[in-house]
């Protein structure tokens, strides 16, 4: 097989030794295992600069959209109201999931290169007391848009609404003061900025907010608040865990810590989008996102024209040389994405601008 590096938003590329965690077995109910289980859930609430008395952290089996569909369909009670802010794909997919589980709720919707505006939605809140939650992505990797989740997030807690943040792609690669903006809930995946591998979802529940949800589950097996109590017991998930994926995440927390925490690793993701922006300029690629609201995880890209190529060829191109990158997924323009998450470094950044320099001048000739 062809050995490359992915320039996606995750899954994405790990070091070594988070996979070599993986080749150890592991019972379920040892207490070695429930022990690192714990572990992870304090840890990740030290992530989030949260205290235990008012925090709790819930790991749940699946992909991310799995945690994102426990949360909405546990979370929300019969009598709830459900507002979904959605400038993408992921947006939209959280009203899909309402949707399917029979759950009240309106879309307010923005193109996706442009953020949801926080004095909107704390009018909408004034105009429509039936709303009792609000949901919202923070970093849409639809685009590469990061949303504000600070002034959207201090709206709704100053309407005393209930406040869910998917942030899928960047909890673990930029400061998200979770209690300070007023978030409840807020969701993210093993496979991200932690840089693990995927199998698993974890949620930081506000803990009374977390007790109000009991008996209200629209599924038994992503029922949060029992995969809450029961893990909360001795660290024991309630079915069958993800165990060579949940020691190949210990391991990434680790190896968070050695590089600096988040603030080290923001760092390192915000050079290598600099160099990525700048070489992809240089060649005639400009960025779907406006700098004011481009992330640092994954960026949009327009093709120049005219051009006498398509995504497959230019993928093929870039793969043969060691790197993957992104089909594009906004529906108003034909536009790719590249991702600088995950064990990639600026001479990566720089490689790329290489390779992707040699196919257009192939192009050329």
């Amino acid at each position: 097989m062809i050995q490359y590096k992915l320039l996606t938003p995750g899954p994405l590329t790990t070091t070594e030794t988070v996979k070599k965690e993986m080749m150890t077995d592991h019972c379920t109910w040892d207490d070695d295992y429930k022990q690192i289980t714990q572990w992870i859930r304090k840890k990740l609430l030290d992530l989030a600069g949260v205290d235990e008395k008012e925090y709790t952290a819930v790991l749940m089996q699946g992909s991310g959209t799995f945690g994102v569909e426990s949360v909405i369909t546990s979370v929300i009670g019969p009598e709830d109201y459900l507002l979904v802010a959605a400038n993408g794909s992921y947006g939209l997919r959280i009203s899909e999931i309402a949707g399917h589980a029979g759950i009240a709720h309106t879309v307010y919707e923005t193109n996706f290169n442009q953020i949801p505006d926080a004095d909107a939605i704390a009018l909408m809140l004034e105009e429509n007391p039936r709303i009792t939650h609000v949901a919202m992505v923070h970093c849409e990797t639809t685009s590469g848009i990061l949303n504000d989740i600070e002034a959207v997030s201090k709206a709704v807690k100053t309407a005393d609404r209930t406040m869910i943040v998917d942030a899928m792609s960047s909890f673990g690669g930029m400061e998200i003061p979770v209690a300070e903006w007023g978030i409840d809930f807020i969701i993210s995946s093993a496979n991200k900025c932690i840089h693990g591998v995927p199998g698993f979802s974890f949620i930081i529940c506000r803990r009374d907010a977390l007790e109000a949800c009991k008996g209200r589950a629209r599924s038994l097996s992503l029922d949060l608040y029992d995969q809450w109590k029961y893990m909360d017991a001795d660290g024991k998930w309630r079915y069958t865990s993800p165990t060579h994926v949940v020691l190949a995440f210990a391991k990434a927390l680790r190896e968070l810590e050695e590089e600096g925490g988040i603030k080290a690793r923001h760092s390192r993701y915000s050079e290598n989008n600099r160099l990525l922006i700048r070489g992809f300029k240089n060649l005639g690629f400009k960025p779907y996102v406006g700098s004011e609201h481009q992330s640092p995880i994954i960026t949009t890209f327009f093709y120049p024209e005219p051009k006498d190529y398509d995504f497959q060829e230019m993928y093929r191109y870039i793969k043969e040389r060691g790197y993957a990158i992104y089909p594009g997924k906004v529906t108003d323009a034909e536009t790719f994405r590249v991702g600088n998450i995950g064990e990639i470094y600026p001479e990566d950044m720089e490689n790329l601008c290489n390779i992707l320099a040699g196919f257009l001048k192939e192009k050329e000739n």
